[in-house]
């Protein structure tokens, strides 16, 4: 049976929206965030400051951040209702699927879950994002039987979930280090989680119903996950000069080596080179540079052999590991730094709202005869 003309599987290509939140240069191979070089924000601001501009489409002012700021400071706490129910969850759960319970938990506290105004989104956003490394540090703590470390309001939004997943504060360049990574996580177009979230709050349904959709979506190996299975990939590998014979081991067999190539990126992913430079300097500062090293040279066997560049996830996977971070948070993570992304998703889809309901292609049988089932 021919198909439409129009139809592109997986909606590649497909123009699904207009936005003012962020915009991929295919040619560039660049990223901006409201108009702002993602390599400016990612080296020069701070997540708390970008995540201003992305739920407001603009930078604040020093008083604007400050108030900003105090305000995620004092959202940062969850129930203690909520830190029951997560404690009752089984060691085995998923922390994707944990995290996805906790921010629908969250959602039943909130005084304003059903206001749909502009406003009220925009406080129930900071809520969300406050609460966020909250629950990512309590999702894995809790089912790993480990105590609840409260979080401090002395500390910015990055170094205190440092805190409150390791129970110590991060040293040297590495608090920086880990909200540059965040900024860069922070928002990417109308990705798959992104989009979901679209769908889902075009229904007039919540904001936390957004959330929740996200992060279930972000579950999926398709598009989280690839910092968590390049780690697996190097500490594999194991030694660097191991790394030539493993890699062109799996070309051979024609497997896929994580953390290289995107969709949309054709020419190199602009947030990887910054992810680079920032996984030599945590590894120059701890003096242990054996992860970096396996890495850059997975690097240069598939650059010249496949002709690929490493995406965003690759050189995340060593720096997240040198800081100390579990594996199995890195997923966790990447949800955390995107609350601001999806936030900003869903107040701009309910500002001008329509139904996301889009068309489909029959392509099955017609004409069949209805028989009653003694005759079938």
């Amino acid at each position: 049976m021919e198909t439409s003309s129009n139809y592109s599987p997986g909606l590649e290509g497909i123009v699904a929206g207009r936005t003012t939140i962020s915009e991929i240069d295919e040619a560039r191979s660049s990223l901006m965030f409201r108009g702002y070089d993602i390599r400016d924000l990612a080296t020069k601001s701070t997540y708390e400051e970008t995540a201003f501009l992305l739920l407001n489409g603009r930078l604040p002012d020093a008083a604007e951040l400050a108030a900003f700021e105090s305000r995620l400071k004092a959202e940062r706490g969850v129930p203690g209702e909520v830190i029951d129910l997560l404690g009752k969850i089984p060691a085995h759960a998923h922390s994707m699927d944990v995290l996805r319970t906790g921010i629908s938990l969250v959602g039943l506290f909130d005084p304003e879950e059903w206001d749909g105004s502009h406003d009220a989104n925009i406080r129930k956003a900071e809520r969300i994002i406050a609460k966020m490394p909250t629950l990512v540090a309590l999702g894995y703590r809790l089912p790993h039987r480990m105590k609840p470390v409260e979080p401090r309001d002395d500390l910015p939004h990055a170094a205190n979930f440092l805190y409150m997943l390791l129970d110590k504060e991060p040293d040297g360049p590495k608090g920086r280090i880990f909200d540059s990574s965040m900024i860069i996580y922070a928002e990417h177009e109308y990705n798959a989680s992104s989009f979901a979230a679209h769908v889902t709050v075009s229904t007039l349904s919540d904001i936390y119903s957004g959330i929740t959709a996200a992060v279930g979506t972000l579950k999926g190996p398709l598009h989280g996950g690839a910092n968590e299975e390049v780690m697996k990939m190097l500490i594999d590998i194991g030694e660097g000069d191991k790394a030539e014979k493993w890699v062109m081991d799996r070309l051979g067999r024609k497997e896929k080596i994580m953390g290289f190539g995107h969709r949309v990126y054709k020419h190199g992913d602009s947030r990887a080179p910054i992810l680079k430079e920032a996984s030599k300097e945590v590894c120059e500062f701890d003096g242990y540079c054996h992860w970096h090293e396996i890495a850059v040279k997975v690097e240069e066997v598939v650059k010249r052999e496949k002709g690929l560049l490493p995406n965003v996830d690759f050189f995340t996977a060593s720096i997240y590991y040198l800081m100390g971070l579990p594996i199995e948070t890195f997923t966790p993570v990447f949800a955390m730094a995107r609350a601001a992304g999806w936030c900003a998703h869903v107040i701009e889809q309910l500002d001008d709202n329509r139904l996301i309901r889009p068309a489909s292609e029959y392509v099955g049988q017609r004409g069949l005869v209805y028989k009653p089932v003694g005759e079938r």
